[in-house]
């Protein structure tokens, strides 16, 4: 071991976090409808998969883009020679335009200040390097997507400090729990170099308020630090209330010509919005332009290939294909979401009412067996091995109440999804008729205690009247 590096025998990656350890549970037994059908189902992995229909419909009439060639003539050796890590102008181009195309237009951006990485997961790291020395801290609202513990901390040894958010205001931020976090932040002796939130959010499935995006800019104006909002699930979002980029919150402010202005960097992947996890492509927005210098030389150690760069650069320049893409993408969410909650319902749970992601956050305070989180842990790996659902505790997401639960609905058929609400269902209906069993029993027991106690205070008194003993 001593001929290996701390970084590599250290236990801080945060693979031991029950949001992996049901993914491993998973690949043991991974459900198949026909192969193993008593498998687990993968309900922790927000991947959208109701979309790629509309997306090999366009690859099968444009193949040239698939075929990598140009006007008909192969340009594979063009593709295949080394590109500089500045990326494709075409793609960068077309990125961008279709970032303004999910904010409706609202927003526009600069292809001078967009950085490519390999995914969001390069994204975040990458503006933690450019942003924050090891031992200095971002502050992350609570609950928050497990990954990153992960993500922001392991390679780069920046602390996370936690915005305790609760379900009495629908886990949404306020001023007080971002002081009350600033404050813990002193008190370890952690510089807080900025604030980080995924909006929508990731694990609650909604969409911040304008209250609460003008709030943390007034925050970071305030103590003079950064924000980051990692907005990879902006095309997801299927109702009302819309979704708000902070860029369109600086717009409205008139920040373009302050130093807030320069704080302020938006993290964007193609993973979620056009369920291509598997493409690796990511995005840096910033208006900093040492920002922008630094994480571009920083991701030649993640970059997106030049064929990817090229197929996709003419998928999203087909703005016919873009609008019919975004619009029937959230109808198909929206009708997805509909059905998980439905089933839910029908299983006697409730979940966070939402408006966007994969996703729902699903409240089973009611079935722990304590309020504590050694009970969440003990209803989680009945669901995982005796219901067969993978899904990601609320502890993993650093969530401050027990009893909440991430379930992903769009990643599985619309079958699967009905199979998982099925076996949930009897799952809940057996603890329910467990629970009604042993308070019949106790109110038996209760009854015959009552009843006792009556005949000994009987024979006590037979025995005052009669002087016996």
């Amino acid at each position: 071991m001593g001929l290996l590096s701390g970084k590599a025998t250290c236990n801080t990656h945060g693979q031991d976090s029950s949001y992996f350890l049901g993914w491993q549970e998973y690949e043991k037994n991974p459900y198949d409808e026909v192969q193993n059908p008593t498998g687990i189902i993968q309900m922790g992995l927000a991947e959208n998969q109701l979309s790629f229909d509309l997306l090999e419909s366009w690859l099968a009439r444009n193949p040239d883009a698939a075929g990598f060639k140009r006007d008909g003539q192969s340009i594979f050796r063009e593709l295949a020679l080394f590109q500089d890590y500045h990326g494709l102008p075409a793609f960068k181009k077309a990125l961008v335009e279709f970032m303004s195309e999910i904010r409706g237009n609202k927003v526009t951006f600069d292809t001078s200040k967009i950085v490519l990485t390999a995914g969001a997961t390069s994204a975040n790291e990458t503006l933690m390097f450019c942003l924050a020395e090891p031992g200095e801290a971002f502050l992350l609202p609570t609950p928050y997507y497990p990954g990153f513990d992960r993500d922001l901390k392991w390679r780069t040894g920046v602390e996370i400090v936690p915005i305790q958010c609760t379900s009495l205001n629908g886990f949404q931020i306020t001023e007080t729990a971002i002081e009350e976090a600033y404050q813990l932040a002193q008190k370890r002796h952690l510089k807080v170099k900025g604030v980080l939130v995924t909006n929508p959010s990731n694990p609650l499935g909604t969409t911040m308020s304008r209250n609460e995006l003008n709030l943390l800019v007034n925050i970071i104006t305030e103590k003079n630090i950064h924000l980051i909002s990692d907005e990879i699930y902006s095309g997801t979002v299927f109702s009302s209330p819309g979704f708000v980029s902070i860029m369109e919150i600086l717009k409205d402010r008139n920040c373009e010509n302050t130093q807030v202005w320069n704080r302020v960097h938006i993290v964007y992947s193609l993973s979620k919005d056009l369920g291509l996890p598997g493409f690796r492509v990511g995005a840096i927005y910033s208006n900093d332009d040492m920002v922008v210098a630094a994480a571009t030389k920083m991701s030649s150690f993640g970059l997106v290939s030049s064929q990817t760069q090229y197929l996709l650069s003419a998928l999203l320049s087909d703005k016919k294909f873009t609008q019919n893409y975004i619009s029937e993408n959230k109808k198909r969410l929206k009708q997805r979401h509909r059905k998980l909650v439905s089933g839910l319902e029908k299983a006697g749970i409730s979940c966070l009412k939402s408006n966007a992601g994969l996703f729902c956050w699903v409240d089973m305070r009611h079935l722990l067996r304590s309020n504590t989180f050694e009970a969440e842990m003990e209803l989680w790996k009945k669901i995982v091995y005796d219901v067969k659902l993978n899904i990601s505790p609320g502890s993993s997401c650093h969530c401050t109440e027990p009893g909440w639960f991430r379930v992903c609905f769009a990643n599985m058929s619309e079958d699967t999804l009905k199979l998982s609400m099925q076996r949930l269902k009897a799952f809940v209906d057996s603890i329910t008729t467990t629970l009604h069993n042993q308070s019949n029993h106790q109110s038996i027991k209760n009854s015959r205690r009552r009843s006792l106690t009556k005949w000994v205070f009987r024979l006590s008194f037979d025995d005052r009247v009669t002087g016996e003993r």
